[in-house]
């Protein structure tokens, strides 16, 4: 029997969410949460750019939960506890891609998160590209060596056409480059980065003595136009954190992001999309990912190709959806499930 599945919000990420849970066989769309009120009563297919589904937009929530979904699949921009514990305490089980790993920084309220999983006897799992999917590949890459000294995995992007302030703002973006609050804000800003590391260690049985995190600036020489929002000339257009966890004084698991926002900053940053992984030790393993439209993708503008981005964002929650379901109860990261198999995907 196909999985209920009730979608949380239509955004971006939650749009290609919409469309793979409409093509996978073993996945049934039965809800949708709206979180715009223009969206409710108009039907998921509209919304999401596709032919009609049947499945009508709500915001009341009871009447979702009312449903008896397996699984939601949790795309807002930021995750609410209070939203997931309303869910999980219900017994639904959720796969996010909203900033959430395994809510290791999240103090309280992680316990809060804990005790609803408890309650309704559900599981609550977190990933996306990176932090998430990544991840999990260089987990994969270091099975093959018979010591492992040190796993890094550095993200490089080019992102002027990424327009989302109110993700990029709290790093540190469009601030004076002489702010003295910067290193704290893209600590803050980038903090899921450190619930990675800790899952990476996890997976490599090794508790790691602290995970600190270390921050770059650049600023741009020319006012940056991004459509919403503007960054003038000598404010930050540059960020870089790495994220990196210890023991004994020494980086056993550095995850690396480098974001550049206007084509020319000072220090002046060269960096290639894409990512690197690589693990050190015996033998030493390096990968190179790049992600490329299929000869049959259409696109009129720069800005269409941001929907890989979006896919590959959604796509790690969704195919993980039945090793959710079927996971025990409580908060679950790659190291706890067996690898989700994207099935249901093969156009035949």
């Amino acid at each position: 029997m196909a999985l209920r599945v009730v979608q949380w919000t239509t955004g971006n990420i939650g749009k290609q969410s919409v469309a793979a849970i409409a093509r996978k066989p073993d996945l049934e769309l039965v809800g949708c949460y709206a979180w715009s009120p223009d969206k409710v009563g108009r039907d998921v297919g509209e919304l999401c750019g596709l032919a009609p589904l049947g499945v009508t937009a709500t915001h009341d929530v009871d009447a979702l939960l009312a449903l008896r979904p397996d699984c939601v699949v949790y795309n807002p921009m930021w995750p609410s506890t209070d939203e997931l514990v309303r869910i999980l305490g219900a017994g639904v089980n959720v796969v996010t891609t909203a900033a959430f790993i395994n809510g290791r920084r999240l103090g309280p309220d992680r316990k809060r998160l804990v005790d609803a999983c408890e309650r309704g006897r559900s599981s609550l799992f977190g990933t996306g590209i990176s932090p998430g999917w990544a991840e999990l590949l260089g987990i994969v890459l270091a099975g093959i060596s018979s010591r492992v000294d040190k796993i890094t995995i550095s993200e490089a992007a080019h992102t002027a056409l990424y327009d989302s302030p109110d993700t990029e703002r709290p790093a540190g973006f469009g601030r004076p480059i002489d702010d003295p609050d910067l290193h704290r804000m893209t600590a803050e800003g980038t903090a899921v980065f450190g619930e990675a590391v800790a899952m990476v260690a996890d997976a490599l049985g090794v508790e790691l003595d602290e995970i600190v995190c270390e921050a770059e600036h650049a600023k741009t020489t020319a006012d940056v136009d991004l459509g919403s929002w503007r960054i003038p000339a000598g404010c930050v257009a540059g960020v870089a954190a790495s994220w990196q966890g210890r023991v004994g004084g020494r980086t056993l698991v550095a995850l690396n992001v480098r974001w550049k926002k206007a084509a020319v900053l000072e220090p002046d940053w060269k960096i290639e999309d894409g990512y690197q992984i690589e693990v050190q030790g015996l033998p030493t393993v390096r990968s190179t990912l790049q992600f490329l439209p299929p000869p049959d993708f259409q696109a009129k503008s720069l800005a269409d190709f941001m929907v890989i981005g979006h896919i590959i964002t959604a796509m790690p929650a969704v195919n993980a959806i039945a090793s959710v379901v079927a996971a025990p109860p409580g908060i679950v990261s790659y190291p706890d499930l067996p690898l989700p198999l994207p099935r249901g995907l093969v156009r035949l």
